[in-house]
C-alpha cells in the first residue's frame, strides 16, 4: 500500500478520482506549511511541492509530482533518494502567466501606469506618444509552455516574433524564426520587446546584465516572468533610469521578496508584481495541475511513460 502525501489543494471530487485510480493507498492532505519531516519521510508519493529540506534523507519516496514548473532545489544531489522520479507542472501555467505578461506589456505601451499615477494626484495630463503590438518585433527568451503561449498571443496581435529555446526543435507556426541561446546577443538589438521566461539554472544566472541590457534597442520594453535570478537587478534599474529602456514589467525579482529599500522599486517606468502571475489565482491553473497529477498517478501505477519527467542534469522537463 502506498502512502500518498498531497499538498495540492484538492476538493472531494478530485480526491475521489485519485482514490478510484489507487483505492488501496493511504492519503494525507495538508497545506505545504503543515508538512513535517516525518510526513515527508513516510510518503511513497508526494503530490505537490514540499520543502526540499524536509524531503532530504527520505528513503521511501518513489515519485514527487511538483505543482510548479520550476524544479529549484529538487534536482540538487542528495535531496531525492536514488531512483526517485520527479515530474513538474509544465503546461499548467502558460495561460495565466502569458495573459499577465500581455497585461503588463499593454499597460506600459499605452502608459496606463503613468495615467494611473496622474489619477491618484488628480492630474489631467497628456502623457504623449504610445506604441503598438501590431508591427512590433518581439524576442521571447525561453519558448516553453509560458513563453510559447505568450509568443502565440503576440503573433495573433500582429507582432513579428522570434523565439529562443535551449534545444533544437521544430519551429512552430507562430514564430517567424527560432534560435538557441547562443544567438541571444545577436538578436537583442533588433527587438522592440524582450520577454524572458527562463528557469533558474546555472546557465541562466544573470543572463540579463549590464552588457545584454546595453545591447537592447533604445526604447525597448523588457518583461521577466521566469526567475528573478536571470536578471541583474541593479543593471535593470540602471537601464531604466538612464532612459535606455522604455519600461519593464517583472513578476519575479532577485532577491525575493524585494527589500523595501531596493532601487528597483523606484526605477523609471517599471511594473512590479510579487511573483503572483501563476500561483492559483486563476482557477484553471489549479485545475490543470490537478489533471496532471491525476493523470500521472495512473501512469505511475501502470508503469507507463509519465508526463513532464524532469531531467536531473538540466532541471528541465525531458523532451
Amino acid at each position: 500500500m502506498y502512502n500518498i502525501l498531497i499538498t495540492i489543494p484538492m476538493e472531494e471530487i478530485h480526491l475521489d478520482r485519485l482514490k478510484e485510480i489507487c483505492p488501496d493507498a493511504s492519503y494525507t492532505t495538508v497545506s505545504p506549511r503543515e508538512v513535517t519531516a516525518e510526513m515527508a519521510h513516510s510518503a511513497d508519493i508526494i503530490l505537490g511541492n514540499v520543502s526540499p529540506a524536509l524531503i532530504k534523507g527520505s528513503e521511501k519516496l518513489k515519485w514527487i509530482q511538483l505543482n510548479s514548473a520550476g524544479t529549484d532545489g529538487y534536482t540538487t544531489p542528495g535531496v531525492l533518494p536514488e531512483g526517485c522520479l520527479l515530474t513538474n507542472a509544465t503546461g499548467a501555467y502558460g495561460l495565466a502567466i502569458s495573459e499577465h505578461m500581455l497585461a503588463m506589456l499593454l499597460t506600459l505601451m499605452k502608459r496606463l501606469n503613468q495615467y494611473g499615477d496622474d489619477q491618484k494626484t488628480h492630474t489631467w495630463s497628456d502623457r504623449g506618444p504610445v506604441n503598438s503590438i501590431d508591427g512590433a518585433k518581439t524576442l521571447v527568451v525561453g519558448c516553453g509552455d509560458i513563453g510559447g503561449d505568450f509568443a502565440r498571443k503576440m503573433n495573433a496581435l500582429g507582432s513579428s516574433v522570434t523565439g529562443i529555446r535551449r534545444t533544437v526543435q521544430e519551429k512552430p507556426d507562430y514564430l517567424d524564426a527560432q534560435y538557441q541561446m547562443d544567438a541571444l546577443k545577436t538578436l537583442l538589438p533588433d527587438a522592440d520587446i524582450v520577454a524572458a521566461a527562463l528557469p533558474g539554472t546555472r546557465e541562466t544566472y544573470k543572463i540579463f546584465n549590464e552588457e545584454t541590457f546595453g545591447l537592447m534597442k533604445e526604447g525597448a520594453i523588457f518583461l521577466n516572468v521566469g526567475r528573478g535570478t536571470a536578471v541583474d537587478s541593479d543593471a535593470l534599474a540602471a537601464a531604466l533610469n538612464s532612459g535606455h529602456l522604455f519600461g519593464a514589467g517583472i513578476d519575479v525579482t532577485d532577491p525575493e521578496p524585494l527589500p523595501a529599500d531596493h532601487p528597483l522599486w523606484d526605477a523609471k517606468n517599471i511594473l512590479i508584481t510579487p511573483h503572483i502571475s501563476g500561483n492559483y489565482h486563476l482557477n484553471e491553473t489549479l485545475e490543470r495541475i490537478r489533471r496532471i497529477a491525476t493523470e500521472n498517478l495512473g501512469h505511475f501505477l501502470k508503469g507507463e511513460p509519465m508526463r513532464n519527467i524532469v531531467d536531473f542534469e538540466t532541471g528541465y522537463r525531458k523532451a
